[in-house]
Order: C-alpha cells, then sequence, then structure tokens
C-alpha cells in the first residue's frame, strides 16, 4: 500500500540555510531593506504522484509536505517489477511517501537510505496473470500466479512505487484531497495530513507494469503459483 517540522525565523535571528543537495536558499531581497526570509525543501518532505489514466495525460506532482512511511518496515532497497494483464479494484486511493532502507544499507547509494514512492492503496483487488520479478545480478527469481480460471485476489492491498503504467480507468474519482480524509479504501488508505492524494470508488488497469519497492496485504491468494529463477524478468 519521521517527519520534521520547519522552524519559523525570528527577527535577526534567521538561520543560515543547510548545505547540499537537500536545501534550497533564495536570495535578499533586493532594495526594500528587508531581508528575503530564507527557507529550504528537504527532499525528505516530497511527496510525488503519479496518475495513470487512459484519456487524459499522465500528471506529475511534486508536493511538499510532512513525510510519510508507505510501509512499516525497513525495505531492501532492491526494486521489484510487477505485471498484470488486468487489475480490477474496488475502493483505490493513492498519495506520496517515503520507504526507508535498514541504517547501512549497501543499497542506499547516495539515497541516504530513503527512497520516494508513489503509495497505492486498493480495498478489493483482482488481478489476472500476475508476474512479479527481482534482478538478483545475472539471474531474476520469477513469480508467476492467476494465468488460469481462477485470478489472483489480495485485500488492503498496498505498493509503494517509483513507476507504474497501464491504461486506466477510475469510476467516481477524486483528485486533491488531503490523504487524512480519504475514506473510499478503508483505514488502510488514510495517509497524513496535509499530503496531496486522490481516491476513486473503483479502478480497472488494462496492462499494469509497477517498478516496487514494497508490497502489503491483508490476505494475497495465489492460485496457481509458481517461483523460479529465470534469464529474464517480467
Amino acid at each position: 500500500m519521521a517527519s520534521s517540522s520547519d522552524a519559523t525565523p525570528s527577527a535577526g535571528n534567521t538561520p543560515e540555510p543547510e548545505s547540499g543537495p537537500e536545501s534550497v536558499s533564495r536570495p535578499e531581497a533586493a532594495d526594500t531593506g528587508t531581508p528575503a526570509r530564507r527557507g529550504r525543501v528537504r527532499l525528505r518532505r516530497a511527496a510525488v504522484l503519479a496518475v495513470p489514466a487512459a484519456a487524459v495525460t499522465a500528471g506529475l506532482a511534486i508536493l511538499t509536505a510532512q513525510g510519510a512511511l508507505g510501509v512499516q518496515f525497513a525495505i531492501s532497497g532492491m526494486p521489484f517489477t510487477v505485471t498484470a494483464t488486468e487489475l480490477d479494484g474496488n475502493g483505490f486511493a493513492q498519495f506520496g511517501g517515503l520507504d526507508n532502507m535498514a541504517e547501512g544499507s549497501p543499497n542506499a547509494g547516495d539515497t541516504g537510505g530513503q527512497v520516494l514512492v508513489v503509495t497505492s492503496v486498493i480495498k478489493e483487488a483482482k488481478l489476472t496473470k500476475l508476474c512479479q520479478s527481482v534482478d538478483l545480478g545475472g539471474t531474476n527469481l520469477l513469480i508467476t500466479a492467476g494465468g488460469g480460471d481462477t485470478r489472483v485476489s489480495a485485500k488492503d492491498l498496498t505498493t509503494d512505487s517509483t513507476e507504474l503504467s497501464g491504461d486506466a480507468a477510475f469510476d467516481n474519482i477524486e483528485i486533491g484531497n488531503d490523504a487524512s480524509t480519504l475514506d473510499k479504501a478503508g483505514p488502510k488508505g488514510r495517509g497524513p495530513i496535509g499530503v496531496f492524494s486522490q481516491q476513486a470508488d473503483t479502478v480497472h488497469i488494462k496492462n499494469l507494469r509497477q517498478t516496487n519497492y514494497a508490497t502489503t496485504a491483508g490476505v494475497f491468494k495465489l492460485p496457481g503459483l509458481k517461483m523460479r529463477f529465470s534469464g529474464s524478468g517480467c
């Protein structure tokens, strides 16, 4: 499916801007006699929402808000691919968040151990021909299910993604909600206050493809499950 608050500077006590890629300073105001307020935008306080739609060009919004954790465990930092020929869901919610790796993870690189993600929550989901693969370096761990008469089903399905594509259709979609007010995907589909989000009664996606860092579900049924190593992924 920890935040920090910026302190408001007092007169005569304007803090110096932080150095590094996660800080942005603004120049002094010109010819006013009053220095411009200096601020900073932290990467960990950003959230990204990618909206796939059948008849609308996909949009990308970078949002400033308090950090939100999409999952409550330390991620490995290794992305995995998930595909399905069709996904049907009842109760859909989506908002931005941050996932954290274990301290000292060799996969952290220059990210600081954090990954900016889009958290999607579906109260009840059914998927056809589910495929999941993770690149282990020279080989792929491949998992498939739901290719027969019975589809994969899940309750409270939550995915944390950096990429999502497909042909999507929504019923009664609401875009621009505060994530803390979401109610269509149940309690699991409610995000932190101040975060931009969207929700819909239903979602249908053909040719779904995701790059995920985490997946959780209250119930996950995988008929025809097969797990194997393969030279190629999904």
